[in-house]
């Protein structure tokens, strides 16, 4: 049986309609149907908020998310913050998503240890993970690919495969490359349902995107790509 297709959502409440409140409640929403669903892994990415407003919000999606986990003990989602591994370590989400010019993964684990078990006199140990932080990257090329996976990532997020505003495609071959890596490496940029398979056949491990599972039934998006990946 070949292995499941990872699936990673990119949170973007500034697509949702309404007000501030009405946004965070509908992108709440969204991470539970998204948990629900089976999604392996939630990015949040909420890059404008101030760290006070970013750090209840990711107290609040983590607290949706345990809560889940209390009523299906098979549920996996994970969640990361993006870029923040302070608010991550606060709110005391998964792990984190890193910017390809971010500190390393190995910085994290060393900043990610140290807040889980006294690292010096007066240091108060956190209630984390033993495994320590899942770490993803973004990864531009297949050499950031490589270097992700050397600095201990955990895995990459290959992007823009097929589009992104004010950026040119690395297409299909460059994310061929980029899978020889000895982690798993999603596909993200313009991937659809159409297209989903042929990042697959590549070498990912499986796809990332934000408006393919915002903007849609994620149900029955996540539905469609396990039968069809």
């Amino acid at each position: 049986m070949p292995p499941r297709c990872l699936l990673y959502y990119i949170t973007d409440r500034t697509a949702f309609p309404g007000d501030e409140l009405a946004r965070r409640r509908r992108l709440l929403e969204k991470i539970r149907e998204a948990a629900i669903a089976g999604v392996d892994f939630i990015q949040l990415r909420e890059k404008d908020l101030p760290t006070r407003d970013l750090e209840t919000l990711a107290r609040e999606a983590v607290s949706a998310i345990a809560q889940l986990r209390t009523e299906n003990r098979e549920l996996r989602t994970f969640l990361l913050i993006n870029s923040r591994t302070d608010v991550a370590l606060a709110a005391q989400a998964d792990g984190v998503h890193l910017r390809s010019d971010d500190i390393s993964p190995r910085k994290v684990r060393v900043i990610w240890k140290c807040a889980a078990a006294p690292c010096g006199e007066g240091t108060p140990a956190r209630q984390l993970s033993p495994q320590g932080p899942l770490i993803a990257v973004s990864c531009h090329s297949p050499a950031e690919v490589a270097q992700a996976a050397a600095q201990g990532a955990n895995l990459a997020v290959f992007a823009p495969v097929f589009e992104k505003k004010h950026a040119n495609p690395t297409g299909l071959a460059a994310l061929q490359q980029a899978c020889a890596a000895k982690m798993p490496v999603l596909a993200l940029g313009g991937v659809t349902l159409a297209n989903a398979q042929s990042c697959i056949v590549a070498g990912a491990a499986g796809i990332a995107a934000i408006r393919l599972f915002q903007d849609n039934d994620i149900a029955e998006v996540v539905k469609r790509l396990r039968l069809n990946l």
